[in-house]
């Protein structure tokens, strides 16, 4: 819509028009900073998924195999997690972030190299943790054959 004009008068009596952006957007130097963080790793067989969280688990940094442009069976692959490490890992560094606790989900091929991928932009990890869901009793077995 452009950009609109205040009309102010002076003492003088004289107009003068200023124009004022209608959007101010506030810059990007404002980021919070950050200490310490969790990184969650979601590593299936298809895919493998990064998020790195602050403590209290607000979302800070997100990637995953696919949003890097791996397409089918090498999205699941160990040097796409160890991409997506590198990536989460460069966005941790803007963020200030020195030491993370790590939080491993999944089977996947993935799981060390998205560590290690993130390891290698010079980030402590005090702890790693392996919370991959495992059933107690298993599923429900077949129904016996009737012939």
């Amino acid at each position: 819509m452009g950009k609109k004009r205040i009309v102010k008068k002076g003492a003088t009596g004289s107009e003068s028009a200023t124009p004022v952006a209608a959007n101010t957007a506030s810059t990007g130097s404002s980021k919070k900073r950050y200490s310490f963080g969790i990184l969650h790793v979601q590593s299936t067989y298809n895919n493998t998924k990064v998020l790195l969280t602050d403590s209290s688990g607000n979302a800070l940094a997100a990637s995953s195999s696919g949003s890097l442009g791996f397409a089918g069976a090498k999205k699941g692959t160990p040097f796409a997690a160890a991409k997506v490490g590198e990536t989460v890992g460069l966005k941790a560094q803007a963020l200030g972030i020195q030491d993370v606790a790590v939080v491993v989900r999944g089977v996947g091929s993935g799981r060390e190299s998205a560590i290690r991928g993130f390891i290698s932009k010079s980030i402590g990890i005090t702890s790693i943790k392996d919370t991959t869901p495992v059933p107690f009793n298993g599923p429900k077995p077949k129904k016996a054959r009737r012939v």
